[in-house]
């Protein structure tokens, strides 16, 4: 039995984001999907013929690996509307070409979404109708509530998708299933036994041509306010009653109320920097602020880290670090807990103790455990050991996953609105200190780890 007919409307279909990621996630999905009755109606500025529009999407869905048997009857019946998306009129035409319950993909920029918002807000929409917006959500937490204000007005939480990516479905139960599901781990988790946790996102690539979104955005909003404070929520939540949507959202709403800059000082608990020129991976790369559509003037941060703390019991003094930059020499993407060390240790056993370090890598999805047993030949002398284990992926890459709840009314990966709010909560006093220049912006060769100035952090 297939599911009910939807029609997917892609606002802002000539743009990177949806021939890049929107589109290779939905061929996947449609090759996994038989069963879904799906129409595809690109939206977009730029003219493109009906042949154009067809090549465009029949060259994304093959990227992404899509069987080219599902897909072919998705492609010879999509079409390309050439629109004004903050246009009430327009809209309504759009809205009235769906065959199926309209899908709204907000593949737009925040400023350009918030108008999209006012006009569907004085429209009679058809029943079923779901909003994805990307993020960032807002531009900060005073647009973020006023966003939600409006939506409230017209549609109810269970029709918006506030789109996140980055928590891909497996990697949201590949945590939840590690915590709660090992009682080793779950009795350990907290401050009695966790000294620190760092949340990375290293990446070795540059700018790449994305300065229009980039230079306004800067590491910090890119990634730490709209991704990473999403995996601080899934790794410090409380357990949730169900994985149920709304209990799985209210847990992490939950922690990141209780999450704030480190000592409540963004002086010192925060750190920004960006990349001069260097070589990647023996790719010369040119410094940032000489990228086309930079504007040096604008300070923007090619790498942010900073320190919150989770001001509950479980997790009262326990520092947890979030980085996130471009040009780096690695491209490391893992949550890394680092137990406390033991208390003592028996006279008579050599070699250093090292504190256990748990590393869960998010790309690729794996997981290992750093421990200090009795070496070889020598049972009184400690040698450390890597236990590792492969975490099982996904069918389905994240906008796959992603565009699979928007179809399907499943709201697990979709961040409610006060999360959303909560995030620009967080790091507004750090944006803030930044934008008066209280934290001075340091310099880093692309392909380094980073300014060498910065040592340890959080600073004590």
């Amino acid at each position: 039995m297939s599911s009910p007919r939807r029609t997917l409307v892609i606002l802002g279909a000539s743009g990177d984001l949806t021939a890049r990621l929107l589109l290779p996630g939905l061929g996947q999905l449609i090759s996994k999907r038989p069963d879904l009755d799906l129409e595809l109606i690109g939206v977009g500025t730029m003219p493109m013929t009906p042949a154009q529009w067809h090549k465009r999407v029949a060259a994304s869905f093959a990227a992404g690996g899509a069987d080219a048997t599902a897909v072919s009857a998705v492609i010879a019946a999509s079409t390309y509307r050439v629109a004004d998306a903050t246009s009430a009129v327009d809209l309504a035409k759009i809205l009235a070409d769906c065959t199926g319950t309209p899908a709204l993909y907000f593949a737009l920029p925040p400023a350009v979404t918030e108008k999209v918002v006012e006009a569907l807000a004085k429209m009679k929409l058809p029943t079923g109708i779901v909003l994805a917006l990307e993020k960032p959500f807002g531009t900060d937490l005073r647009s973020a509530k006023a966003l939600n204000r409006v939506l409230a007005t017209f549609l109810p939480e269970h029709q918006v998708h506030r789109v996140d990516h980055f928590l891909g479905k497996s990697t949201v139960l590949n945590i939840l299933g590690l915590r709660f599901a090992n009682r080793l781990f779950e009795e350990s988790w907290n401050a009695s036994n966790i000294a620190r946790i760092e949340i990375n996102y290293d990446e070795q690539i540059g700018l790449e041509a994305r300065a229009g979104y980039y230079d306004h955005a800067g590491a910090l909003i890119d990634m730490i306010q709209s991704h990473l404070l999403q995996v601080l929520a899934v790794v410090a939540m409380e357990p949730p009653s169900t994985l149920d949507s709304d209990d799985l959202r209210g847990a992490m709403a939950q922690v990141l109320r209780a999450t704030r800059i480190w000592k409540d000082n963004a002086k010192t608990g925060s750190r920004r920097a960006r990349y001069t020129a260097g070589t990647v991976a023996g790719q010369r790369l040119g410094s940032y602020v000489k990228q086309p559509g930079v504007d040096p003037a604008r300070s923007t941060e090619t790498l942010a880290e900073m320190v919150f703390s989770v001001d509950n019991w479980r997790w009262a003094g326990v520092p947890f670090v979030l980085r996130s930059g471009k040009a780096l020499s690695d491209n490391r993407k893992d949550i890394v807990i680092t137990f406390r060390e033991v208390p003592h240790l028996p006279t008579g056993i050599r070699g250093h103790s090292e504190p256990s370090q748990l590393r869960i890598s998010l790309d690729p999805h794996l997981m290992e455990l750093d421990l200090s047993i009795n070496g070889e030949g020598n049972p009184f002398t400690l040698d450390p050991v890597t236990l590792s284990a492969t975490f099982a992926d996904s069918d389905l890459p994240a906008y796959g996953e992603v565009l699979e709840g928007i179809l399907t009314g499943d709201a697990i990966l979709s961040v409610r609105g006060d999360v959303a709010e909560e995030c620009w909560r967080i790091v507004s006093p750090v944006i803030s200190a930044w934008r008066k220049n209280a934290v001075p912006i340091d310099n880093y060769p692309a392909g380094s780890s980073g300014p060498k100035s910065w040592k340890a952090f959080p600073r004590t």
